[in-house]
């Protein structure tokens, strides 16, 4: 018989809706139950992508056993981390706390009151490698809550206490200036890794807030070794298994230093942010590579992530079933071994594929399985038209394969930031099809996330938002995009609506005596402490995000508060920038293109024609871009801008000033380098 979870619209909590747990969503009404009961409240976060929590899950939550010990002993909540990142973030600090680390599933113990006493990540079904048992620690924390409630309370009250205690440092409101980025530069630069590129060792992140902040302290500046750490760091990434080789995409992490084997889940938020990081680095150099990249990562998301509604799906699993064994596990669907290729392809052809795509006897992942991989440049003119037969064959033959899952949840955040790519990527390669999806994502965000008062829901999911509020990357990451569509599009509309967004932000997101933001606006629900994180890990920062958001739309319109924001938000970059620049990416980014300006450029008379195209082309730091009809009042910058001599004509300001307009694309080019 299913349980409470089955009217939810969470993938991932519609996968647990027919445990034997009886898990209720996050709800008053859930620790209400727990107080009628006297018992403490299990509380579970993971995500549909996750392959631990599908471990998890199989292991304990499915077992009649297991389920019964929670039911008898516990109110179990289960959370989607993707629909509900403040409790996920207010619990992992707690467990990042007490236990130096964390990650999902994330399994902590609260009381009714929501405090936490007792935390951990996954328990194994019996004791393994000096963890407990799962049974185990439900009978133990079963035992404390029974035999020493005082101790327990007094545990949790204290943790609560010190959580809501913490201050963050936020000693600025000062953007940061040259010192503080080439500081970061140089903190970037010692963190390299001149073999691999990339940052770090293993696990290696693909690093787009970064790849995004070096090309544009190289536009600014002209710092050569930024710009050659950026095109590495994407040459790499994109010739190994961390890339889709066959069908594009990125997964979301490397488990090597080198990028050979990925942790196989692909999530909308890396392919959204690489796929802008590889356009924007063919603007800089003409790549062929990164453009190649570029494309058939928007192809992918287009393809793979779309959803009926036109929104984008959060993410496909690492999982799927092996066809061998029917049993799932992580990377089936993307490894071959050489008898699948020769099974494929013959044996002449698979000895290209072989060599081409670095797979061999013994196998680079598991049980004698290659992920495929781009080691070496490919070979002759004259085989590349054999190879792309080659890619195409194996393609469809994987195609036939069981395929990963898909959580359709919608996710605003990352839906802005698919958004912003595809319109970029569309309007760089002239593919109006990519445009138009952007467009049709829009279209969605504002239908169904928008309510009339510009309040946004965090998901959405088969056309049915969900009930939980946005939070401030919703907020920051969809403004962006709609500032990304009236860029490319002229459309006036997208600025008003990333207008309507960002005034929501200032007034219920920004700490007005500060400038400090939080993750939750003002009048979300109350939990035991407001989440606040400035740091950019997997994606921007809400903070950052908002900060940028708010420079672009301030650049547009002129107006002084957004830009007094986004000046103020970067403060925590002047403190964070020159420490941890790998946690700061797009902090850095945003200052880059507060340093610059940002430049404003305005075209009349030449909607995506050279003009607009060459204004959107322009390196030069966060330049925005309107474009427009002669007499246009669609967007600010076009107010009283001519033609000139009755041709189209492009004028660009900076800092309170303009140069003279220009009627030649290369001279914008120039203006805009």
């Amino acid at each position: 018989m299913p349980n409470r979870l089955a009217q939810e619209t969470s993938p991932y909590l519609l996968q647990h809706a027919d445990n034997p747990v009886d898990w209720w969503p996050w709800s008053a009404e859930a620790f209400d139950q727990a107080r009628e009961r006297g018992v403490p409240v299990l509380l579970s976060v993971g995500y549909s992508s996750c392959h631990w929590c599908h471990v998890m899950a199989h292991e304990s939550f499915e077992d009649e056993a297991t389920a019964a010990l929670m039911n008898r002993d516990f109110v179990n909540i289960k959370v989607d981390r993707e629909e509900r990142p403040d409790v996920d973030a207010v619990y992992m600090e707690a467990v990042q706390a007490a236990t130096g680390q964390g990650g999902w599933p994330m399994t902590v113990f609260l009381t009714p009151d929501a405090e936490p006493f007792y935390f951990g990540t996954y328990f194994p079904p019996e004791p393994r490698h000096g963890m407990p048992s799962f049974p185990q620690i439900l009978d133990g924390v079963h035992r404390a809550w029974t035999d020493r409630r005082g101790e327990v309370d007094e545990v949790a009250g204290k943790i609560a206490r010190d959580l809501g205690e913490r201050q963050l440092t936020h000693n600025t409101d000062e953007k940061p200036g040259e010192d503080e980025l080439a500081q970061a530069l140089l903190g970037l630069t010692r963190d390299y890794d001149a073999t691999h590129g990339g940052f770090g060792g293993a696990p290696k992140f693909p690093p787009s807030m970064a790849i995004e902040f070096l090309l544009r302290h190289y536009a600014r500046v002209g710092a050569e070794g930024a710009l050659q750490m950026a095109a590495d760091t994407c040459e790499r990434m994109a010739r190994g298994g961390i890339y889709d080789q066959l069908g594009g995409g990125f997964a979301r992490y490397s488990v090597d230093r080198e990028w050979v084997v990925p942790h196989f889940e692909k999530m909308l938020y890396d392919n959204a942010l690489l796929c802008r990081a590889y356009a924007h680095l063919w603007r800089a150099t003409g790549s062929e590579l990164a453009r190649r990249v570029a494309l058939e990562t928007a192809d992918f998301m287009v393809r793979e992530l779309r959803t009926n509604e036109g929104g984008f799906a959060s993410a496909l699993d690492a999982d799927s079933e092996d066809p061998a064994t029917g049993e799932h596990v992580e990377g089936a669907y993307y490894v071959w071994t050489p008898q699948q290729l020769r099974e494929v392809l013959g044996e002449d052809d698979a000895a290209l594929a072989m060599d081409c795509f670095g797979v061999t006897e013994e196998g680079t992942f598991e049980k004698g399985a290659s992920v495929l991989q781009l080691p070496r440049l490919e070979g002759p003119v004259a085989d590349a038209s054999r190879l792309a037969g080659i890619r195409e064959r194996l393609l469809v033959a994987r195609a036939e394969r069981p395929a990963p899952g898909r959580d359709d949840k919608v996710v605003a955040a990352w839906n802005g930031l698919a958004v912003a790519a595809l319109a970029e990527v569309g309007a760089y390669f002239d593919r109006p099809d990519l445009i138009a999806a952007a467009v049709g994502a829009g279209d969605l965000l504002v239908r169904l996330h928008m309510d009339p008062r510009a309040r946004l829901a965090r998901t959405s999911k088969d056309g049915r938002a969900g009930a939980n509020a946005g939070v401030l990357e919703d907020y920051a990451d969809v403004s962006e995009g709609f500032l990304a569509l009236a860029a490319v599009t002229g459309e006036g509309v997208w600025l008003e609506f990333a207008g309507f967004l960002l005034d929501h932000v200032l007034a219920q997101f920004v700490d007005a005596e500060t400038g400090a933001l939080y993750d939750t606006a003002a009048d979300a629900e109350q939990l035991i402490r407001r989440p606040q994180d400035p740091t950019d890990n997997a994606a921007p920062s809400g903070w950052t995000a908002a900060a940028g958001a708010l420079l672009s739309y301030a650049a547009h319109t002129g107006a002084e508060p957004h830009r007094t924001a986004a000046e103020r938000a970067l403060g925590i970059v002047k403190t964070l920038g020159p420490r941890v620049p790998r946690f700061i990416g797009h902090g850095l980014a945003v200052a880059e293109a507060a340093l610059d300006g940002p430049r404003e450029v305005a075209v009349i008379g030449d909607v995506l024609g050279d003009l607009h195209r060459t204004a959107l082309l322009g390196t030069a730091p966060g330049a925005v871009v309107a474009a427009g009809p002669e007499g246009s009042t669609e967007l600010p910058l076009l107010a009283d801008r001519p033609l000139v001599d009755g041709a189209p004509a492009a004028y660009v300001c900076r800092s309170f000033v303009c140069s003279a307009p220009t009627t030649d694309p290369a001279a914008l080019a120039e203006q805009l380098s």
